[in-house]
């Protein structure tokens, strides 16, 4: 029997799209040239050294993008990823130009003014460009065109379910054209073949529990004549995840269960930002930091600086740096006793400081030392890591990134003392949720919040 096509191809598969992105961005980077020319010299006729300086550029631009797969499928991935991949390669660009320019010794040559104006519409025509990409696709999509069919096979679990009700499904470009409850022998296997070629289906999603895995290989061989595409999207259950992700080890595919976002290039942003951000805010609070150290060294006697071992990054310990807030004591043993509302510990300047997270500044100098960072789960005192490490599950995960001075938790209310169960199980989900989720926008996102929620918590006395 002769072959014939199993699903209509989508417009992206009909026409080179990808091919028309690039040349639209290299056709941004010269028209942003020809403009920040007019800007700058009042002419759009360039000399020959602007000319070619130009069209390497933009060739440059390009071929940066390209290695950071802005030119692969928009399916499936959302529009903050594109612009991640979209900046990322014009950072790349423009480091290698500077690179070559200072190193070449050429950049005299060249008007800074039309550098910087050239870089700032190549950029902004690129955002501008993928927004109306992204909302002409939303547009198309939304109407039902430019899809990809999909029969989704579902176990019963949440994945299924989330795929089978979200909201957005669309808007990644696909629609589930008929979800299949999971079942097992040949009269299933022929009712999933009869679905994917009555619905002429793309592809065909396998929501299934890791138990279930014997039965891709039955589904795949009977779906051995058609050109489906076959995804499996494991249902975890109530696994605790962290970071999932598919990695590639010596060759061989791995599932990571459970793995740190500081690896990599996000190590160094995230490195870049603490010494940036806390260099700059490290100057500004010395004024404070001074007028505090003066406060506390005239109302109580003792050290001005308190110094605590803490669990950082990996479980290795260091030392993390207070402003002193109660008088001098001992604990009794081993254990750590919180602080409490009225506790006859804390010093009048003391309760001032850690009412308003001031007694927090020094851990700036922890933050520049590299021990600790701006934003991250805040480190716990030894003594409560091993009293909580068995009662919350995953609790020792929160570890597997540097601790903070402020984090997703602080500014969502779980800041101070724990003194219930409930509150220590909430405070490290929220961890474990920064962890997941990861990002620069998100740091800046709870810096901001910080000011404005963190300094004022009514759970710190």
């Amino acid at each position: 029997m002769p072959f014939k096509p199993q699903y209509q191809p989508t417009f992206a598969e009909r026409y080179p799209i990808l091919l028309l992105a690039a040349v639209l961005d290299f056709s941004v980077v010269v028209a942003s040239s020809y403009l920040a020319h007019l800007w700058r010299f009042g002419t759009l006729a360039m000399d020959g050294r602007y000319t070619l300086t130009t069209f390497l550029f933009a060739i440059l631009v390009m071929s940066c993008l390209w290695a950071c797969g802005v030119y692969s499928s928009w399916r499936g991935k959302s529009f903050v990823n594109q612009l991640g991949r979209l900046y990322a390669g014009w950072l790349i660009a423009i480091g290698i130009a500077l690179t070559l320019t200072f190193s070449l010794k050429i950049s005299a040559n060249y008007s800074r003014q039309w550098s910087f104006a050239m870089l700032a519409l190549g950029g902004a025509g690129g955002t501008l460009l993928r927004f109306g990409a992204f909302q002409l696709l939303r547009w198309l999509r939304s109407s039902g065109r430019n899809l990809k069919t999909v029969i989704l096979v579902d176990a019963g679990g949440k994945a299924a379910q989330q795929l089978n009700h979200g909201r957005s499904l669309r808007e990644y470009g696909y629609h589930v054209a008929r979800s299949l409850p999971f079942g097992e022998g040949e009269d299933w296997l022929a009712e999933l073949v009869e679905s994917v070629e009555r619905r002429m289906a793309h592809e065909v999603w396998l929501c299934l529990p890791l138990t279930a895995g014997d039965s891709i290989k039955s589904v795949l061989y009977a779906l051995r004549h058609h050109t489906v595409e076959v995804r499996f999207i494991p249902e975890w259950g109530d696994i605790p995840l962290l970071n999932h992700r598919v990695s590639n080890i010596a060759g061989l595919y791995s599932l990571d269960l459970s793995c740190s976002p500081m690896d990599g290039p996000t190590r160094l942003a995230k490195r870049l930002e603490d010494i940036v951000i806390g260099g700059a805010i490290s100057v500004a609070i010395l004024p404070v930091c001074l007028f505090i150290a003066i406060a506390i060294k005239v109302t109580s006697p003792g050290p001005i600086v308190f110094k605590q071992y803490r669990t950082g990054i990996n479980g290795k310990r260091f030392k993390v740096y207070k402003f002193r807030s109660m008088v001098v004591h001992q604990e009794n043993g081993n254990g750590v006793t919180q602080a409490t509302k009225n506790d006859a510990r804390v010093t009048a300047v003391g309760a001032f400081l850690r009412r308003t997270s001031l007694d927090e500044l020094p851990q700036f100098f922890n933050v520049l030392q590299g021990r600790m960072s701006i934003v991250g789960p805040r480190p716990h005192a030894l003594a409560h890591n091993e009293y909580y490490k068995d009662l919350v599950e995953s609790y020792m995960q929160r570890h597997k990134v540097k601790p903070g001075i402020t984090g997703w938790a602080q500014v969502n209310g779980y800041r101070g003392e724990t003194d219930t169960l409930d509150k220590m199980q909430k405070r490290v989900e929220h961890d474990l949720w920064y962890i997941d989720n990861w990002s620069l926008g998100l740091d800046l996102k709870i810096i901001v919040q910080t000011i404005f929620k963190g300094f004022r918590g009514t759970n710190a006395y």
